[in-house]
């Protein structure tokens, strides 16, 4: 799908589209109801706006459609995660077992251009941020994800979003 293709199609299509790039019911509507969009920094400037205005349960619906980092994953969360080699999964698994019993949820991070010695040294770094700091920084990394998704899909990826 390209962003013309975004912008002319069916609500509930375009719904669907954002769905699978973040989970969150409240975000896929807000992004949906705000088209067209006149180019992927105007795209990418709604995603922002959508972000600022979700709750911590909107977040949290988001988070779980995502899989645990190291897990073996198709689609594009293994091309995500293309940095974790097998040496890296077992220490990321008991990883995000100690950091899912902290949080309640699972660890996410922004994977794409890191390796699976980066994941476990963020996710080691992260056990000991609060709660209310971790939910601000897993808010941002799944924003930096969504923002990639997005623009990947709609034929543009970006590096640094």
């Amino acid at each position: 799908m390209d962003l013309t293709s975004f912008n002319a199609s069916a609500r509930e299509d375009a719904t669907a589209f954002l769905l699978e790039c973040c989970a969150s019911r409240r975000f896929a509507a807000r992004v949906a109801d705000g088209r067209p969009y006149s180019s992927l920094a105007a795209t990418a400037t709604a995603i922002e706006s959508a972000f600022r205005e979700m709750t911590w349960d909107d977040v949290s619906e988001a988070l779980a459609g995502h899989p645990r980092i190291g897990a073996r994953v198709t689609g594009q969360s293994a091309a995500e995660q293309s940095g974790v080699t097998d040496g890296s999964r077992a220490a990321l698994a008991a990883g995000n077992a100690e950091y899912e019993a902290r949080f309640g949820h699972v660890f996410l991070i922004c994977a794409t251009g890191l390796d699976g010695a980066d994941m476990l040294a963020a996710l080691r770094d992260r056990l000991h941020n609060t709660p209310a700091a971790e939910r601000s920084l897993v808010t941002d990394e799944l924003r930096k994800i969504t923002v990639l998704r997005v623009r990947k899909a709609l034929g543009k990826a970006q590096e640094e979003p």
